[in-house]
């Protein structure tokens, strides 16, 4: 059976590229002799010297990050525990974190409402960043690399960033439309993917349990 080769960035920036007729580059050619102070070190900064790449990988990273908002379910995990720090009793929301929420299987959480702020987990509620000792679990909705993407992912990433990509380096409508429906289709079998993936039920996602809520009226009605 052949093996199936994982898409690398730079596959993704030279198909952005191909989609408006420019050539395939080698390697993301980046600029050696650039350093950006972190800290007390100097870290050494990896831009692309090729404008149209540099875009062509903006875009990327941009339209992932929208995609993988969404939620997927190889980028949903609930019930993650999470500890607030020993000494100022507050939870880092890192960077990978696109979304965090309390899981609605605890009775206790129910009237706490979490947002981010500052870069901690704020409760609006009570108007605090600090949380109690014992660990809290929540549904995390979380951001991975290109690397890391499922492959019907990256595909539906790949076309919609071309789409966005053409607009932005030719600005032909026509061609654009072209892009969009090739990204709709690949949305499809992304679609399919995270059906299959996820195992979904007409009562919603079982994840050990049924937390079905049936309709009603109040909801609507609720502002």
């Amino acid at each position: 059976m052949a093996q199936q080769t994982p898409l690398t960035d730079l596959d993704a920036i030279n198909e952005l590229l191909a989609s408006v007729g420019q050539a395939p580059v080698t390697s993301i050619d980046t600029t050696d002799n650039l350093y950006e102070k972190v800290g007390t070190e100097y870290k050494q900064l990896t831009i692309p010297t090729n404008p149209d790449v540099a875009m062509a990988q903006q875009v990327l990273l941009e339209v992932s990050r929208r995609v993988q908002s969404e939620g997927w379910s190889f980028n949903k995990e609930y019930n993650y525990p999470l500890q607030p720090e020993s000494t100022t009793k507050r939870i880092k929301y890192t960077d990978e974190m696109i979304q965090v929420d309390l899981n609605s299987s605890h009775w206790n959480y129910g009237n706490l409402d979490t947002v981010r702020r500052e870069g901690f987990l704020y409760e609006r509620n009570n108007h605090t960043y600090e949380w109690a000792d014992e660990t809290i679990y929540c549904d995390i909705l979380w951001y991975f690399d290109w690397e890391d993407l499922p492959r019907p992912i990256q595909d539906y990433v790949i076309k919609k960033a071309a789409a966005t990509f053409s607009m932005r380096v030719v600005g032909d409508p026509q061609l654009y439309k072209v892009l969009e429906g090739q990204a709709a289709e690949c949305r499809a079998y992304a679609l399919e993917y995270d059906t299959q993936q996820g195992d979904y039920t007409y009562f919603g996602h079982p994840q050990g349990s049924n937390f079905y809520q049936s309709y009603k009226p109040f909801h609507t009605l609720y502002r």
